[in-house]
């Protein structure tokens, strides 16, 4: 019995060890199978895709590696030390017959890793089944050349299945994943680079190229979608910081998200003004987010037109800083600066039907060298929408007007409402705004009116402010209304050496007394409204016509009378007066004290 068992025993075991020895023999038959096969099929593949390459492109690219790694057991693929190059040759052959393309690619890769590749299934049925493949911090070159559009009907065109056709049926990709790669965007014609970004991750999903897809308009470039993300994206020049959290996309929803954007200067408001000959404009940006939703991928890379939906900026902060001892720059007109003008200088086609402006918080602030003082105007809660925001020449034939309704908290007390009507095409930058201010306490302007105009308010209560004026780089021209009580006004001189301002006392009196209307309407009379003349110095930007604008009209109504405009040099000249006669009176206090001093030490002496 005890033998019979022992003997099924090893008649087990010796099933298992032949089990075991076949086992082994199929694996070291399939492993030798797949070294020989990929030592065989390496040249093969190696010239193949170098060949796929140039085809596919025309000729216009070529493909080089140091070696291919293959494992047929799992599928998968490498190449080493990858590079793609573009050939100037093939190009300038295309742009001669206006078929070249506006970007052409750089790429050097240390390692292409490619996975779940069908070898078998592409050797013998000319059909790629990629599960994916992925480049881990490569340098990608983006040249940029500024050519006529393409031309689209010419005969000899191909797509790229047609390109391919004779040695591949079908070629699908699940995922294309590009890794912390070190991004430049590069002036083709000179080479310098206009925009760099580092870690920079890039995704393709399911990119296919057979007879079906070339005609699919609801694929990019044979692809269901592109997205991209790039972290802690940050610049600096020696005045500003830039630094922007995360900008993420996707070409299929035609979206662009940014958040974190800053723009920080790097030295304190007066210190930066300093730092240039003529009087220079200030910026501190705090942007939450910023969004684009619509956005014409393809007509943007296809033919540089910009064309999105919506644009939503905010929440943010902005601050604006202006140094007035600081001369102007001669002969330079800040109105090629308002918003529609510099629209116009852009030399890429841009078309917004929509910016929404979403919760953002203005503050601009001057400094008065006269007053030695800063005065801040503040805009809280500035919101609402921009419409058809546009510099293509087709757009504004069409349209010739961009239209602004927004809304804000003025000094953080009192609504403003404000509507600007752009003049998209008009050479002098015509635009015409209107609005009203809510009821407010009129001595929450001195926050700007002690500083920058040399005025206290005592007392007084706004009802309201409405206006309707038109405007251009020139001036302004319109109507204010301004409805107030118990109006009473302190007029100041500076005070010096930064002491405190000091009340003009008489010239008060006598400005309440005999010149300042105390309320609008008075008592039995109509209401009166102020007829605004304003001539813009070329200094002054848009934002400060608009507010000049309304300022003068609430002057006029209450009796201060026209505020004169000084040319940029005429007011350097005010500047320069009253550093002279600050100095000329440093320099007489500076003798008293001296000659007080040795009078001192004469009584001194002649009492010893």
């Amino acid at each position: 019995m005890k033998q019979e068992e022992s003997g099924e025993k090893s008649g087990k075991r010796k099933v298992w060890k032949w089990l075991a020895g076949i086992l082994a023999l199929i694996v070291i038959l399939i492993g030798g199978t797949a070294i020989y096969l990929s030592a065989r099929w390496k040249p093969l593949i190696s010239e193949k895709l170098k060949a796929g390459i140039q085809q596919g492109s025309i000729g216009l690219y070529n493909l080089d590696f140091k070696d291919i790694h293959l494992n047929l057991l799992t599928g998968t693929a490498s190449l080493d030390e990858v590079s793609l190059s573009p050939d100037t040759t093939v190009f300038h052959q295309l742009k001669a017959v206006g078929q070249a393309p506006i970007h052409l690619f750089q790429l050097k890769v240390k390692k292409l890793q490619v996975n779940h590749l069908g070898l078998v299934k592409a050797f013998f049925h000319k059909t790629i089944h990629i599960n994916s493949i992925v480049l881990d911090q490569p340098s990608i070159n983006m040249m940029h050349y500024q050519l006529p559009k393409k031309k689209k009907d010419t005969s000899s065109n191909k797509t790229l299945y047609q390109l391919l056709a004779k040695s591949l049926k079908s070629l699908d990709i699940d995922a294309i994943r590009i890794k912390n790669a070190d991004f430049d965007y590069i002036d083709g014609a000179s080479g310098q680079p206009l925009h760099r970004i580092k870690k920079l991750n890039l995704t393709v999903k399911d990119f296919l190229i057979d007879s079906v897809s070339q005609f699919d308009t609801t694929r990019f470039y044979y692809t269901k979608d592109i997205s991209f993300e790039v972290n802690g994206y940050q610049t600096k020049d020696k005045m500003y910081l830039t630094k922007v959290d995360t900008i993420s996309g996707s070409v299929a929803k035609g979206t662009v998200l940014i958040k974190g954007f800053k723009m920080t200067p790097r030295y304190p408001d007066l210190a930066f003004s300093r730092m240039f000959k003529y009087g220079k404009d200030r910026y501190n940006l705090d942007f939450e987010q910023i969004s684009l939703s619509g956005l014409d991928f393809p007509g943007f890379y296809e033919d540089r037109v910009f064309h999105v939906k919506n644009v939503t900026i905010g929440p943010a902060k902005a601050g604006i800083f202006l140094n007035r001892e600081m001369p102007a720059p001669p002969n330079l007109d800040k109105g090629r600066n308002f918003p529609h003008m510099a629209l116009r200088r852009l030399s890429l086609p841009t078309i917004v039907d929509t910016l929404k402006i979403d919760n953002i918080d203005l503050a601009y602030t001057e400094y008065n060298p006269i007053s030695q003082q800063k005065g801040t105007i503040y805009f809280q809660n500035l919101k609402g929408k921009v419409l058809h925001v546009t510099n293509d020449s087709l757009s504004v034939v069409k349209n010739n007007h961009a239209v602004a309704n927004l809304s804000a908290l003025v000094m953080k007390k009192s609504k403003i409402e404000l509507r600007i009507d752009f003049n998209l095409t008009d050479p002098k930058g015509a635009f015409h705004y209107s609005g009203t201010v809510a009821p407010m306490n009129l001595t929450d302007l001195n926050a700007i009116s002690k500083p920058l105009g040399l005025i206290e308010i005592e007392s007084g209560k706004m009802q309201k402010v409405a206006f309707d004026i038109q405007a251009n780089t020139k001036g302004s021209k319109g109507k204010v209304h301004f409805y107030y009580t118990d109006l009473k006004v302190k007029l100041l001189k500076e005070g010096e050496d930064g002491a405190p301002q000091q009340k003009k006392g008489l010239l008060s009196f006598l400005a309440n007394e005999l010149l300042i209307i105390d309320a609008n309407p008075t008592k039995g009379e109509a209401p009166r409204t102020a007829n605004i003349t304003f001539e813009r110095s070329p200094a002054a930007s848009f934002f400060n016509l608009l507010w000049k604008g309304i300022f003068i009209g609430m002057r006029e109504t209450a009796g201060l009378g026209i505020v004169p405009v000084k040319t940029p040099e005429k007011a350097m000249e005010v500047i320069q007066d009253k550093k002279e006669e600050r100095r000329e009176k440093r320099e007489a206090r500076k003798e008293k004290r001296e000659e007080r001093q040795q009078k001192r030490a004469e009584r001194k002496e002649n009492k010893t």
